[in-house]
């Protein structure tokens, strides 16, 4: 008789055996959900690329600006949030299900009043931002309200990720992964209406007047914003209120800040958070040296990572479910099982992305042409997105091997490598290949650094060092 994942995971917390057909079942049970979302998210943004990219190749090379700076914020935003989110699986594993409702109300806290803090900083530079990274005059006023609408927006962005990164501790990817894939859907419904003016539509061949608030990239920003209230407000709800182990409610616990919980989410959530600062940094260094390109290597460059994440976030959903299954098995106390589940997870995430690099190179052409109509653009994408799909096997290890060192609480010296990495290979192949190759200069300069991330993530994880803890 099949067992369900609640079964299995309770297996893991127990001490029973597990049989390798057990554990493929459960690390596929838990990544599928995971994949999904991410799959949706990606879905979510080539529409409103495709949405931006109607209005023009300023418009899309707008946002493209100032994207490595909103996923410095949102990395920010996830390295607090997993420093909570690993304690909890730990906890849960080890069956302290009260110390791991213990965690969570001290999570919500924190982690709100640190983004506030971010919200507040993100404002203050709003307006100069886009000068800073060499953005023309066509295009400024667009990036500046986008960022600030974002950053307005961290807060809630903040409890959503805490919330969902919860639910995921705790075993249960479906809650999350419904939530964000609805966000995905308001957020294109909202979008539909807030970029595009008052307009005739066809309709089974009738004329109807589509009502629109004709705001461009704002309307973007809005969208997005409008779609994240309303999923982190259902995220909490179930969170908080209805799941079996982490709810608050009706509980007479008390909330109460504890050393130790505060130091265990720094040496977690530290490492990644200035890792996530000097990456972004990097990344932000590389649309610095992808500015002086001109519009269309902008737009290109932006329309081609947000191509290329259909092939990496199936990835990241592979490396949620490792960073669960290794959380509660090292919780557990069981180093047998989480070395297996560690193997198990990074071949499955490389077979995955191995699969979707071929997808890549070859339907490159379609998913660009789908955002944009510029054919300068669209040839310019295409021909570094194709460069980019060899690195996609090696972008898979390393994805998933740091989620696994994540699931461990062993997050320090993967930050470093990642950091090494980046700066060592790709920014110094990108200054030197960019001025005589231009855009896929730079792309070349990734693929080659992403497969010298892969090979070092996975001699760390056959090394084991990173199991110390057990």
């Amino acid at each position: 008789m099949k067992q369900n994942k609640k079964d299995l995971l309770l297996r893991i917390r127990s001490g029973q055996p597990m049989t390798l057909r057990q554990q493929l079942y459960l690390t596929v049970q838990l990544s599928i959900p995971s994949i999904l979302a991410q799959i949706s998210s990606i879905i979510m943004q080539y529409i409103d690329a495709s949405m931006v990219g109607s209005l023009g190749a300023s418009a899309s090379a707008s946002i493209g600006l100032v994207s490595t700076t909103t996923w410095l914020f949102m990395g920010l935003c996830s390295s607090a949030s997993a420093g909570f989110n690993v304690q909890v699986a730990h906890l849960l594993g080890a069956k302290d299900i009260a110390g791991a409702r213990a965690v969570l109300r001290q999570a919500l806290g924190v982690t709100l009043v640190f983004s506030t803090v971010l919200c507040l900083i993100g404002c203050s530079v709003s307006g100069a931002l886009p000068h800073w990274l060499g953005g023309g005059e066509d295009i400024i006023h667009d990036s500046s309200m986008y960022f600030l609408i974002f950053v307005l927006s961290l807060p809630v962005f903040q409890l959503n990720v805490l919330a969902s990164g919860m639910h995921r501790s705790s075993g249960n990817m479906t809650i999350p992964s419904a939530l964000n894939i609805l966000m995905c859907v308001l957020d294109v419904i909202f979008n539909y209406f807030l970029i595009f003016p008052t307009r005739e539509v066809d309709v089974f061949g009738l004329s109807v007047s589509m009502p629109g608030a004709g705001l461009g990239v704002t309307g973007a920003a809005l969208g997005t914003a409008l779609a994240m209230v309303v999923t982190a407000s259902l995220m909490l709800y179930t969170l908080c209120a209805r799941s079996p182990e982490l709810s608050l409610v009706g509980r007479g616990e008390r909330f109460r800040l504890t050393r130790s919980c505060l130091r265990n989410a720094l040496r977690i959530g530290l490492p990644m958070g200035c890792e996530r600062i000097i990456m972004c940094g990097a990344q932000i260094m590389t649309t610095v040296i992808v500015a002086p390109l001109g519009t269309v290597a902008i737009a290109a460059n932006a329309f081609g990572i947000t191509a290329e994440s259909l092939c990496y976030m199936p990835g990241y959903g592979v490396s949620d479910a490792a960073t669960t299954l290794v959380g509660q098995s090292l919780g557990a106390g069981r180093k047998d099982l989480t070395w297996r589940f560690a193997r198990i997870t990074v071949f499955m995430g490389i077979g995955v992305m191995t699969l979707m690099g071929v997808v890549l190179y070859v339907a490159a052409p379609l998913m660009i042409g789908i955002m944009t109509p510029d054919a300068d653009v669209l040839d310019l994408a295409v021909r570094a997105l194709r460069i980019e799909a060899f690195a996609e096997p090696m972008f898979a290890a390393s994805i998933v091997c740091y989620g696994v060192f994540v699931g461990a609480g062993d997050t320090l010296l993967p930050a470093v490598m990642n950091l090494a990495s980046i700066w060592g290979v790709r920014l110094t192949l990108a200054a030197l290949l960019a001025p005589t190759m231009g855009l896929l200069g730079v792309w070349l300069a990734m693929c080659i650094e992403l497969c010298f991330r892969g090979v070092i993530f996975l001699l760390r994880l056959y090394k084991g060092n990173w199991m110390k803890r057990l």
